[in-house]
């Protein structure tokens, strides 16, 4: 791994059973993820590259059901082919197959800088917690 960062994102925090989930509006998402993690790196580089996908996100809002912020961590690392599937696996992220979480590439601020992420969010059919508004976890 070569770095750690604060980041935000658009979305809503829901309190699980040990553990929270995320869920982010759908239009926010770029790029699903597959189970070719050198693809999926291609995508990112490829958004990354070009301008016009490169959009800010919409802002959040404060109204009830509204989308909120979410503060957590982007992970960094140089080499996805041997990391992101060990990740996947501890998300329980199975592209293809049955899985608790999706990977998706969305934007993310890090200091104020929006920059693309990949990030493990929940179908919304499975949200059944606690939303925890202040999007900080644990609260």
């Amino acid at each position: 791994m070569l770095e750690i960062r604060e980041a935000e994102v658009r979305g809503r925090l829901y309190e699980g059973p040990g553990y929270p989930f995320l869920e982010v509006p759908e239009g926010d998402v770029l790029a699903e993820g597959t189970a070719d993690p050198l693809a999926d790196a291609a995508t990112e580089a490829r958004l990354r590259a070009s301008p016009a996908s490169f959009r800010r996100p919409v802002a959040a809002s404060g109204a009830p059901g509204a989308w909120g912020i979410v503060h957590g961590e982007v992970l960094t690392f140089d080499d996805p082919d041997d990391r992101l599937p060990a990740i996947d696996r501890l998300e329980d992220f199975n592209p293809g197959g049955s899985s608790v979480y999706r990977r998706v590439l969305v934007h993310v601020t890090l200091k104020g800088v929006t920059a693309l992420a990949w990030l493990y969010t929940i179908e919304a059919s499975g949200i059944h917690g606690r939303r925890i508004v202040s999007g900080r976890w644990p609260e």
